[in-house]
């Protein structure tokens, strides 16, 4: 066995963070098939997508934050003032985000995380599954990561977008 030196750092260097992503994006394209498809596709990239509501003096009462890639939607943030809350905005901001992944962005699938001290019950309402628990993420705090998928509940998430090889 050869013995190698390294020096090993914790410092935070965006210039090397973004070489390592760079790097890991072209040993997961080489390494799978599926990935080189979508890397040629024209949804590769992530579209930033948010949904803003303001009140009647136009300060913010609630907004989502996140984007869409490929097939999906991922939600990021969704908050609502507490003096808006129980009046159905919440439901509101996620049902657009929805309409323009579906609609305007060929979404079929969409996926969030929230804690349980948040909304898990409240995206449960509005068709999300619950398809990973992590307790104690924090400590104390259960993690959970929801997905919803589009048209019929039954309907199978897609394995390649359209226009990739193989994909209908």
């Amino acid at each position: 066995m050869v013995s190698r030196m390294f020096r090993i750092e914790t410092e935070v260097d965006k210039a090397r963070r973004d070489l390592l992503r760079a790097r890991l994006r072209e040993t997961n394209t080489a390494a799978s098939p599926v990935l080189r498809a979508l890397r040629r596709s024209l949804g590769e990239r992530e579209v930033p997508l948010h949904v803003w509501a303001l009140d009647a003096a136009g300060e913010l009462a609630g907004g989502l934050v996140g984007h869409t890639w490929m097939t999906w939607l991922y939600v990021a943030y969704l908050w609502v003032d507490d003096r808006h809350r129980g009046t159905g905005l919440g439901t509101r901001l996620l049902a657009e985000a929805e309409r323009v992944a579906r609609e305007e962005r060929v979404c079929t699938a969409a996926r969030l995380e929230t804690w349980d001290f948040q909304a898990p019950e409240f995206y449960k309402k509005q068709g999300y599954d619950v398809v990973c628990v992590i307790p104690d993420y924090p400590p104390g705090i259960t993690e959970y990561t929801l997905t919803k998928r589009f048209g019929r509940p039954d309907a199978p998430l897609p394995k390649e977008p359209p226009g990739t090889p193989g994909a209908p």
